[in-house]
């Protein structure tokens, strides 16, 4: 009973306002629907059982790897959102005499509160678009609603692994609070991502690349397709991993040769936490590197004359070219929800800084261009990074003139345009939120 009142006044409006509890629970939701949407469609797929349907669900598993990491990654950043506040209110309570065992109850506890909440009203919606996605037509005929009905029992199993997952995630956050609450009430810097990364890196991508370039040495064709899908999946985590170092490097560089104050405010954000600085442009990684496979799909599709193949290969490849476009468009539609929330959620756990920066007399249209620098930069260099890390991937299965064509290189150019303008907007929609912040500087000294 403790703990659950002490919980409640936690849970109470504070710097942050509602904000800090109802993007969380927006994130989840987003997270839960696109999940269940994904899976669903996935598995309507083995309701056929002929050798033409064993062609769909290999390319439905291809495609559901492809969007696991991109999901994971805006499940994960949904667990962190507002982290500031909370490790801030219980490192307070840490300094104040709380055990150990109180303050991981408590952080556990609203950790998946907000996770199941956001997780049933992401059932709702996914609940909700099922008849517009079942418009949808494969092998010649709508999925169907009722095809992407899910078993409640799997819809139940999702919603309670998201909050679990919320759980383990913030239990694992909690090791900063409960090592040095001191180091956390006082903004101390976040660790460095160390040179380590890139080592491990490119020994997974190395295997991939091996993985991939001898299949014959898989075994059964079952076999192959479950270890390329983990290898896509593995290829895409790398990424994440050595994503954040990578950053580092050009912000220290950044930092080095700043001219001005935007550029030395957007160097310094960076380098304050570089991990931070990489989950705000991880999304348009990801759909970068989904886009190389997915207009290499296309090229493949684009080479082969419908007249000259049977009437079920030819529905087969209009259905690829289907579903490389909606593979594309949750991917899209992931990376805009990931930056729309993570950029508010940003300037809410900066308030404080932004506070004390308009007090000093900065311009809000400065802190807002050191805002974009701060993304915009980095996102360059991602982009183009995680486009090259799917060619070498690719490269073994399609070959260079399939991933060189026109229609690839077209796909691959507009998903990393689309990706910068989609955070770009992000950014801009965010304005707002900066200014209601500095329109209320007293509540940032709470």
């Amino acid at each position: 009973m403790k703990t659950l009142t002490v919980a409640r006044l936690l849970a109470r409006p504070g710097a942050s306002g509602r904000s800090a509890l109802l993007l969380p629970i927006v994130a989840f939701s987003i997270a839960t629907a696109l999940l269940l949407m994904t899976l669903a469609g996935a598995m309507s797929f083995f309701r056929w059982h002929d050798e033409m349907g064993f062609t769909y669900q290999v390319l439905a598993i291809f495609a559901s790897a492809l969007l696991l990491v991109p999901l994971a990654s805006l499940g994960g950043a949904a667990a962190r959102l507002s982290a500031r506040r909370r490790d801030d209110r219980l490192a307070t309570l840490r300094l104040l005499g709380a055990t150990t065992a109180f303050v991981a109850r408590l952080t556990v506890l609203e950790s998946i509160v907000l996770a199941v909440v956001g997780a049933i009203g992401g059932t709702v919606l996914y609940l909700v678009l099922t008849p517009l996605v079942g418009l949808i037509p494969f092998r010649g005929q709508p999925i169907g609603a009722f095809a992407l009905l899910l078993d409640p029992l799997i819809v139940l199993a999702v919603i309670v692994g998201v909050g679990l997952l919320a759980g383990i995630s913030a239990a694992i956050g909690l090791r900063g609070v409960i090592v040095s609450p001191l180091g956390v009430r006082t903004r101390q810097t976040a660790p460095r991502p160390r040179w380590i990364r890139v080592v491990i890196g490119a020994v997974i991508l190395a295997a991939v690349i091996f993985c991939v370039a001898n299949q014959s040495l898989l075994g059964g064709v079952l076999t192959v397709i479950l270890v390329l899908a983990a290898a896509f999946v593995a290829a895409n985590a790398v990424l994440g991993l050595v994503g954040p170092f990578v950053i580092r490097k050009f912000a220290q560089s950044g930092l080095r040769h700043a001219t001005t104050a935007q550029r030395l405010i957007a160097a310094r954000s960076v380098l304050e936490s570089p991990k931070a600085a990489w989950r705000q442009v991880a999304g348009v990684s990801m759909t970068c590197f989904i886009a190389v496979f997915a207009g290499t799909a296309l090229a493949m599709v684009g080479a082969v004359s419908a007249d000259r193949m049977p009437h079920d290969q030819a529905v087969l490849m209009g259905d690829i070219r289907t579903g490389v476009f909606i593979t594309l468009a949750i991917s899209f539609l992931m990376v805009a929800c990931s930056v729309g929330v993570s950029q508010a959620s940003a300037i809410l756990d900066r308030r404080d800084l932004y506070v004390s920066l308009d007090r000093l007399g900065m311009p809000v249209k400065t802190m807002n261009g050191a805002r974009v620098r701060a993304v915009l930069s980095p996102l360059r260099i991602v982009t183009i990074g995680s486009a090259v890390v799917a060619v070498v991937v690719v490269l073994p299965l399609a070959g260079i003139a399939l991933v060189l064509a026109p229609v690839s290189l077209l796909i691959i150019a507009v998903s990393i345009a689309g990706g910068i303008l989609v955070v770009w907007l992000g950014l801009l929609a965010t304005r707002p939120v900066l200014t209601r912040v500095l329109a209320e500087p007293t509540v940032a000294a709470e």
